[in-house]
């Protein structure tokens, strides 16, 4: 059997460590044959391959990134888009397809095997661990790990100067990475996507942070939205799945703090630090067990489905079960770290 693999969407720490586990187990254990699709669904629809033997998987597990690189190329946006993968699916002679991605490329791999019969087993890979069915999602540990650390860190400085800092992290509609990170790191604000915010409330916060002689740290997702407004964007530019570019409201929230509360405010904006670098432990054994489940599921013929972590065990979902809405915050959760605000 020959077996392909793709990482779609955004880069995302333990990608390699999925790569290397699938090739490893399918080519001792099973015999398999391995090739890579580059770029994610743009390799498959254009047929720019890599060939994944053992040799070519060594070394990678602590690396960040992809060896096969990655976009967010939507086939069924794309002219024929679909044609050409099975075109090249056949060309290449693949007969199962290892696709690691979060919702979009999932979303696309649930589709191909639901309308077009190609063979798929998804991996769920996202930083922003909001992906249904599956309790964590690898790359998220690293990503709140390092948000944390920045947090930690800036504490120091904010106490310095006596200033608000504004830390802005990824989340575009789920807010589990500044929850975890603002937690973990002590801020005293969190605004995450699911819970719009009273900017007057976040001032109140900050004023009363500062009569207890400690200057405060305000961890906002990128995706939160102020109660009488919208989503802050970076501009309008849409990718092939239809999403925005986000960022800007770690600044427009400091600037809004300042005007109202005359006391100085500085953003950081984490941005693809967050992504970057070598994976967790949590993540590099989180992503080896996806893989090594993902190529059983190929073994067994049990495509369309997705490997999930529940509990301590891997199992198999659908995907298009996984993908059909995001896993968001829930509102208890957010109202369990309210003792800290303020």
């Amino acid at each position: 059997m020959k077996v392909g693999v793709l990482t779609g969407g955004g880069d995302c720490p333990g990608l390699n460590a999925v790569i290397r586990s699938v090739v490893r187990k399918g080519v001792q254990e099973y015999a398999y044959e391995f090739i890579g699709f580059r770029d994610g669904w743009r390799g498959a629809v254009e047929g720019n391959t890599v060939p994944l033997g053992i040799p070519a998987v060594r070394g990678i597990l602590p690396r960040g990134g992809t060896i096969l690189g990655s976009s967010r190329t939507n086939p069924f946006k794309l002219e024929n888009g679909v044609r050409q993968i099975k075109e090249n699916l056949a060309k290449y002679e693949v007969d199962a397809l290892v696709a690691i991605g979060g919702e979009d490329t999932l979303g696309v791999a649930a589709k191909l095997y639901e309308e077009y019969g190609i063979p798929c087993v998804g991996v769920p890979k996202t930083i922003d661990n909001d992906l249904s069915a599956t309790d964590y999602t690898f790359g998220f540990d690293t990503a709140v790990g390092i948000a944390t650390e920045a947090i930690d860190r800036l504490h120091t400085t904010a106490e310095s100067h006596m200033r608000v800092l504004v830390v802005e992290v990824m989340g575009r509609h789920a807010g589990w990475i500044a929850l975890h990170s603002g937690l973990a790191g002590g801020a005293n604000v969190i605004l995450i996507p699911e819970q719009r915010f009273d900017v007057d409330q976040v001032c109140a916060w900050v004023t009363s942070r500062f009569k207890a002689s400690y200057a405060p740290i305000v961890c906002v997702a990128e995706g939160a939205m102020p109660k009488d407004g919208e989503m802050v964007l970076k501009d309008a530019t849409k990718d092939s799945f239809g999403h925005v570019r986000l960022s800007g409201v770690g600044e427009w929230l400091a600037k809004e703090i300042e005007a109202r509360t005359g006391k100085e405010a500085r953003t950081t904006v984490l941005g693809h630090i967050q992504r970057g670098g070598t994976p967790s432990a949590f993540d590099r054994w989180l992503a080896t067990r996806f893989g090594l489940h993902a190529i059983d599921a190929v073994r067994d013929g049990d495509f369309g489905k997705m490997v999930a972590l529940q509990g301590t065990d891997i199992v198999r979902v659908p995907i298009a079960e996984a993908t059909a809405q995001l896993k968001t915050v829930d509102p208890a959760l957010y109202q369990e770290a309210g003792v800290f605000f303020g």
